[in-house]
């Protein structure tokens, strides 16, 4: 980590300090040049003030100060001036600075007590400028490399020392015994939420193992039962070769082996469930789907009718999913219903419910909340007798949750028990 923070620093500190310093590499050739002309400037008012008043320029150290005229010819007694030529001449008259890269010049036009006109130029050498800005262009990289390497180590030092209790932390989760968590810091920042999500992680992922070790060790026990049951069936039939127990014996496998492949496919959908997946979902249409359900009940089960509107309600799920509930929740009311089961489809604004009364025993309070878990039955041994595996209430609180609906158990009016679910409503109804 500390590595891919520092290697970018680095290069943006580099990128912008190596381009300041050719940006001022570049700019000392021109900031020398005006810095001469200024001092010129300031050598060049008393001078042309002399000048006017008759009297002779007061020399200047490191200025040549020369009175001309309006030719270029010297008119001060001194050597006529080489750098200058007719048009330097006229630039310097009109107030413009001249320069060849050995001399700079700035003049003055100025008016002689005689009446005449003369020029007064101010100059200076610029011998050694070129040498002088590549010296201070080339110190200027070598500082920004300074630079760069300075900013480099110190962000490296500042990345390690702020990813030293990231680093304490990972030492302590990989040396965390089990059911153990993080020390969340007291100060609040981004340690103390990582370390409060890290918690929270720990904790579903041991729900998770619990959900997962439970569930197969359920699962294990349930399909032994069967597994168990047709051995010994089959044992029994070996032992015995009489046709009529061999009739009787392949009946009772038959029975098991149906129940185990139920049972199997119950696993095999909540398998699926799990994995996370989930058909596309459509507008079903509820009424239907429930008077369907019930012709699809066994054979001698009690009396069910279904309340609604066909085309009134339609649910936001999808076909097989619709079957899997009304299916499970028609066969677990008939597995207890004493004369009757009552089904009611109602629509809302948002949502849609089925509702399925039976009259039979019910639900006990205390069980409510456990009666949609895997495996979990109220009273074992009438549960086992009567064919149920506790699996299918779970299919069926699973089915209607990853659509965003919810199933739950109350008293029914009837005096058993009343299972209710609610999916979103369809939003395309009319089309359906």
């Amino acid at each position: 980590m500390w590595l891919r923070i520092t290697v970018p620093a680095a290069i943006v500190t580099a990128a912008v300090l190596v381009g300041l310093a050719v940006l001022a590499g570049r700019g000392l050739g021109p900031l020398r040049l005006s810095s001469v002309d200024h001092e010129l400037g300031e050598a060049l008012a008393p001078a042309s003030a002399a000048v006017s008043a008759g009297r002779p320029p007061a020399p200047v150290d490191g200025v040549i100060l020369r009175v001309l005229d309006t030719a270029g010819g010297p008119v001060d007694g001194g050597p006529p001036v080489r750098d200058l030529g007719a048009g330097a001449i006229r630039a310097l008259e009109s107030g413009t600075s001249v320069h060849n890269g050995t001399m700079f010049w700035r003049g003055a036009v100025v008016t002689a007590p005689d009446g005449s006109l003369r020029l007064v130029a101010a100059g200076t050498g610029l011998v050694g400028l070129n040498s002088a800005v590549q010296f201070g262009s080339r110190w200027l990289l070598w500082a920004a490399l300074i630079g760069v390497v300075l900013a480099a180590v110190a962000t490296w030092l500042i990345v390690r020392t702020a990813l030293r209790p990231v680093e304490r932390m990972r030492r302590s989760l990989r040396a965390l015994p089990p059911g153990e968590r993080l020390a969340v810091p007291e100060a609040h920042d981004e340690l103390r939420a990582l370390a409060a999500d890290f918690n929270a992680l720990l904790a579903r992922q041991e729900e998770v193992s619990q959900r997962l070790r439970r569930f197969t060790g359920d699962a294990a026990h349930e399909l032994r039962s069967p597994v168990a049951s047709i051995r010994v069936q089959a044992e029994v039939a070996v032992a015995n070769p009489d046709p009529e127990l061999a009739q009787e014996t392949l009946a009772d496998v038959l029975e098991e082996a149906e129940r185990l492949s139920a049972l199997l496919d119950q696993l095999l959908s909540l398998a699926r469930s799990d994995a996370g997946e989930v058909p596309p979902a459509e507008p079903v249409e509820l009424v239907t789907e429930a008077r369907a359900a019930v012709k699809r009940m066994p054979p001698g089960s009690v009396a069910a009718r279904v309340n609604g509107v066909v085309g009134s309600a339609w649910a936001h799920a999808a076909h097989p999913e619709v079957e899997l509930v009304l299916n499970n929740l028609l066969r677990n009311a008939c597995r207890y219903a004493r004369s009757q089961i009552v089904v009611s489809v109602l629509a809302g604004r948002a949502t849609v419910r089925v509702v399925v009364d039976d009259d039979g025993p019910g639900v006990p309070p205390e069980h409510r909340d456990r009666v949609f878990d895997r495996f979990y039955r109220i009273a074992d041994d009438r549960s086992r007798t009567s064919g149920g595996s506790g699996l299918g209430l779970a299919m069926v609180a699973e089915a209607v949750r990853r659509r965003g609906g919810r199933v739950t158990v109350s008293e029914s009016p009837e005096g058993g028990a009343r299972f209710q679910v609610t999916w979103r409503r369809a939003g395309n109804v009319s089309a359906s």
